[in-house]
């Protein structure tokens, strides 16, 4: 679990692993062509129930009860079907833990499942093949297992001994701390050597610290040491979140698609099945969050005008006067402020529209420093990319619309370029990613989502330090 990051994990976003066919589907296909019959309960269909239920650990699900032990039929299918829609859809609903999600979800027909498992007498094959069958699924199953079988390992803790460690001074515990600030990608790989307290090292900590809310000294004390120690079992608690948010997911998503991490604020696109193309994004702060969505951009704009929403001008153009609206061309149309196009216009030069009811997508930004920042939570919301032009003119020439998106933006002038196929886009949230070894690693959970998903599925409360950016520009 403290693996080196590496170049790869741009492209290892546990998103990707919801990719592949499972067994679940081909199941679902056989049993509709199963005979009709009686489907009772056997000695052999209790066993495997009981069996299954018993070995719940391997899905995260063990701090979950579940009874196998009744006696009459319908209580067994109660619970049969409780645990079968665990493991194909989530044991809990996103949609009432958070107040917007619309990502696609799986919905197989449990009770034909049950009930043909159980007249071919293998309830155990129908089970294995609900839950997701990738390799990533596999790999934090495999994880979670070693965590929750071994005690505490004490050598994986920092330990604070009364004593900060000031820039340039020596500790037998810096070589661990630096294992920390690469995991959290704060320090490059290759400058975490020895004990010195190196600038390099006390740079990545001030950063951390910024980010954090605390005063950016470099000094590791106390509060740092809690940013960088998490425990096994906080680390086992991530490991299952990431397992539930997959069981959230179709299995057979969209072969050409957009998946935006925004935890990890980091985009991925496939094309046919493989992935083409990843790179960073900025997305919401804490304080107004990216939703979680399924939505597909359907146009790309070039050199799009940007109709302030009423939130943004209340509580940042407010105080504003008419100079500001100058300098940054905005002008009040109908009512409302609206920003003309240009290379200061909030949008960038290009935005990916997209069809939602809640005015989230993606687009450029003058902004560029912003991803540079390992923390990239700093929009209003709305999902900015990096070198958005570049991956405008990937989408549009994949599209075959590439001369009518060179022509749009020569305008100079607001233009709708209609995409012939619409691609899916799914902004999703998760909080452990894979290294270049494809070990599992868990990262920052800026918006503290993993708490609600961690108590539903019956554990206790993880860290919760926060990071605590602030939107850095008026910008959506």
């Amino acid at each position: 679990m403290h693996k080196r990051m590496g170049t790869s994990l741009a492209l290892g976003l546990i998103l990707s692993a919801c990719g592949g066919q499972v067994a679940s589907d081909q199941n679902a296909s056989a049993q509709a062509d199963q005979p009709a019959g009686p489907a009772t309960w056997s000695d052999r269909t209790r066993s495997q129930l009981r069996q299954a239920i018993e070995g719940r650990v391997a899905h995260g699900l063990d701090h979950m009860a579940f009874d196998a032990t009744a006696s009459d039929d319908a209580a067994l299918n109660e619970q049969a079907l409780r645990y079968a829609a665990a493991l194909a859809r989530g044991a809990t609903d996103p949609t009432k833990l958070y107040e917007v999600y619309t990502v696609p979800r799986p919905s197989p027909d449990l009770k034909a499942g049950l009930a043909a498992a159980l007249r071919a007498g293998n309830l155990t094959q129908w089970l294995d093949g609900l839950a997701p069958q990738d390799a990533n699924y596999k790999r934090l199953s495999d994880a979670y297992g070693k965590l929750v079988r071994q005690p505490q390992n004490p050598d994986t803790r920092i330990e604070g001994n009364g004593e900060a460690i000031k820039p340039g001074a020596t500790d037998p515990r810096l070589p661990a701390i630096a294992r920390e600030l690469v995991v959290l990608d704060y320090l490059a790989p290759d400058a975490a050597r020895g004990d010195s307290y190196a600038p390099a090292m006390v740079d990545a900590v001030r950063r951390m610290q910024a980010d954090y809310g605390m005063k950016p000294d470099g000094i590791i004390g106390s509060e740092a040491l809690a940013i960088l120690n998490m425990s096994d079992a906080d680390r086992a608690r991530a490991v299952a979140v990431a397992m539930e948010r997959l069981r959230w997911l179709e299995r057979r998503p969209p072969a050409t698609r957009i998946d935006v991490n925004i935890a990890a604020a980091r985009l991925t696109y496939w094309r046919d099945g493989k992935i083409v193309d990843a790179r960073k994004v900025v997305v919401g702060e804490p304080d107004t969050e990216t939703p979680q969505l399924g939505s597909p951009i359907f146009r790309l704009v070039a050199n799009p005008t940007w109709t302030v929403p009423r939130s943004i001008e209340k509580k940042e153009l407010a105080k504003k006067g008419p100079g500001y609206l100058r300098a940054n061309n905005m002008v009040w149309k109908d009512g409302w402020i609206v920003q003309q196009p240009g290379p200061k216009n909030s949008l960038g030069l290009v935005k990916f529209d997209m069809q939602n009811d809640h005015a989230i997508y993606l687009h450029d930004t003058p902004a560029k420093a912003l991803f540079g920042m390992v923390q990239r939570q700093r929009s209003h919301g709305c999902v900015r990319v990096e070198d958005a032009l570049g991956f405008a003119e990937m989408l549009a020439r994949d599209e075959g619309v590439l001369d009518e998106w060179h022509k749009a933006r020569e305008t100079g002038k607001e233009t709708f370029v209609k995409l012939p196929h619409q691609i899916p886009v799914r902004l999703l949230y998760q909080t452990v990613l894979f290294d270049d070894d494809g070990e599992p690693i868990v990262r920052n959970d800026p918006y503290g989502w993993d708490d609600r998903v961690g108590a539903a599925l019956g554990f206790k409360a993880g860290k919760a330090l926060r990071v605590q950016s602030g939107a850095a520009d008026v910008g959506p």
